[in-house]
């Protein structure tokens, strides 16, 4: 698909990967609606790049059909969806005075494999009334995993078990959606300099990216953004989840 023209929604707009995917989009001539947090800086992102603002919580799988609704209204349709909300609770199996809580993996299940589903499937479905592109197409998913779902270190089972979940579906699910011209695809990080590694010193970069084969650093949200434009752009990309690692592999701890 073309970035001139495109018309995305961006979950997790306001910051990360997703607001560098953004402002890739925007400044090649695509549209783009931000959705994230109230309290996020999402209006002024959206400000920034031209683009729309839709305050939202991925959790609230009701109310989230009614934003997705809004954007696709503002844009006046929906080719491209990006999805990188999520975050875990650390704790091991059984730690020494309880088993981890099973309120806790819910949660954490929730936030990253069941919200990823609920909104891949409401766009999925604006997706599929679009009139098919040159090639076919009717709309790009693109979902966020981590290397942790191949290498989940000790005390991250439940983020693990998540985004191995999120990896799991990307074939089933771009087999589902082949027919109507809807490709799948999803990106699965190392460590970058997002959320909580996003101040860290150089030093502490190297230090946690020691085990890398090739950049020893934390990742950059723009690396993230390149790819996210190059699976866009080539209709072959499909059905697969692709490590962005600099040939990192997890130790288990």
């Amino acid at each position: 698909m073309d970035i001139n023209g495109l018309r995305a929604i961006i979950i997790g707009g306001a910051s990360g990967f997703a607001r560098a995917t953004a402002k890739r989009i925007a400044d090649g001539g695509g549209t783009v609606a931000i959705l994230d947090r109230e309290r996020s800086a999402g209006a002024e992102v959206a400000a920034e790049l031209g683009g729309s603002w839709h305050p939202c919580d991925v959790l609230d799988f009701e109310g989230i059909e009614v934003v997705i609704n809004e954007a696709v209204a503002a844009m006046g349709g929906l080719d491209m969806a990006l999805n990188t909300a999520g975050g875990g609770k650390a704790g091991r199996t059984i730690g020494r005075e309880a088993p981890f809580s099973l309120d806790d993996f819910r949660s954490v299940i929730d936030l990253n494999l069941i919200a990823t589903f609920n909104t891949n499937r409401l766009c999925a479905w604006h997706m599929s009334k679009n009139e098919p592109n040159a090639e076919d197409e009717r709309g790009v998913l693109i979902n966020t995993a981590s290397i942790a779902a191949f290498e989940g270190q000790i005390g991250q089972v439940a983020y693990s078990a998540a985004k191995a979940g999120i990896a799991g579906m990307t074939l089933t699910m771009a087999r589902d959606l082949g027919s109507l011209g809807i490709r799948v695809t999803t990106i699965a990080p190392s460590l970058f300099a997002t959320g909580l590694t996003k101040g860290v010193s150089e030093e502490r970069g190297k230090s946690l990216t020691k085990d890398a084969a090739f950049p020893k650093r934390l990742g950059q949200p723009d690396e993230f953004g390149r790819l996210a434009i190059a699976i866009i752009e080539n209709p072959m990309l499909n059905g697969d989840t692709i490590r962005l690692d600099a040939g990192t592999r997890f130790a288990p701890k």
